[in-house]
Parts: C-alpha cells; sequence; structure tokens
C-alpha cells in the first residue's frame, strides 16, 4: 500500500522494566520493598537430610555469606562490595541477597554443616531422629 503509514506503537515495558529496577521510585519505603535481591536456590530432601545449594558467584564466603537458624527457618545472607580503579575509570559494584527456607523440622544446633565451592554454597541439613511424644498425665483438680 503506497502512501500507508504504519503507526508504530512503542512499548513502555523497558520503561516499567527501569522503574521496577530502581526500587519503585516515589513509592514509600515502608511500603515492603526490600533492598535485597532473591538468591536462586535448589532444596532436595533425601538420605535423611536436607541439602539447600544456592548460587552466589564471586562472594568471599568467610567476609560476604552469612547463615542463620531459627527453629524451622534457614536463611542465607550475602553481601558483596567490589571497586576497581584505574588512572581514567572507576567501577563500583554492590549486591546484597536474602533468602530463608523454611524445612518440615526444627533444626538441631549441631547440625547444619555449609561449604563453598566455586560459586556455590552447599548448606546439608540432617534430619534429626524423631523422638516418640511421652505420654504424660495431667492432673485434674476440683474446683468448688
Amino acid at each position: 500500500m503506497a502512501g500507508s503509514s504504519i503507526s508504530r506503537h512503542r512499548s513502555g515495558l523497558p520503561e516499567l522494566m527501569e522503574w521496577l529496577g530502581a526500587g519503585f521510585p516515589n513509592v514509600p519505603v515502608g511500603w515492603g520493598v526490600r533492598d535485597s535481591h532473591v538468591i536462586p536456590i535448589e532444596v532436595t530432601n533425601g538420605g535423611g537430610r536436607y541439602v539447600l545449594r544456592a548460587e552466589l558467584p564471586g562472594m568471599d564466603p568467610e567476609k560476604d555469606i552469612r547463615i542463620t537458624v531459627e527453629g524451622d527457618t534457614l536463611t542465607v545472607r550475602a553481601e558483596h562490595t567490589e571497586s576497581q580503579e584505574d588512572r581514567r575509570h572507576s567501577e563500583f559494584r554492590y549486591g546484597s541477597f536474602e533468602r530463608s527456607v523454611r524445612l518440615p523440622f526444627p533444626i538441631a544446633d549441631e547440625g547444619p554443616e555449609a561449604e563453598y565451592r566455586d560459586g556455590i554454597l552447599t548448606v546439608t541439613v540432617p534430619r534429626a531422629a524423631e523422638e516418640e511424644p511421652a505420654t504424660r498425665t495431667v492432673p485434674v483438680r476440683r474446683t468448688d
């Protein structure tokens, strides 16, 4: 069709992605926006243990990674800062990451073990032997 003009509609998706990536500007901070990124993980169950594997490339496991246990919840936090400078250029990278996993049992104090190799954090949580629930008798008092 000679002379006809096709109207090109510009997608707003790039602007939306930029806005989302900027941490929701102009939205109150208390609205639930978090400053940390989600860590990609894989959790497997077998052989009497749970194994959590997390992708954390470029981290120093002794300085950058922190693992905490509270009841049945295992939380992995990582924070990494890196800067490079030469005479004409400087570059700064910063990242804060967090992921919590709730296991179907309380985590024993001596249980979890963690190791870091080739950018992968592996946390192994042995499943404690299930205790038989003790049967107790509860006395009933008469109150008049």
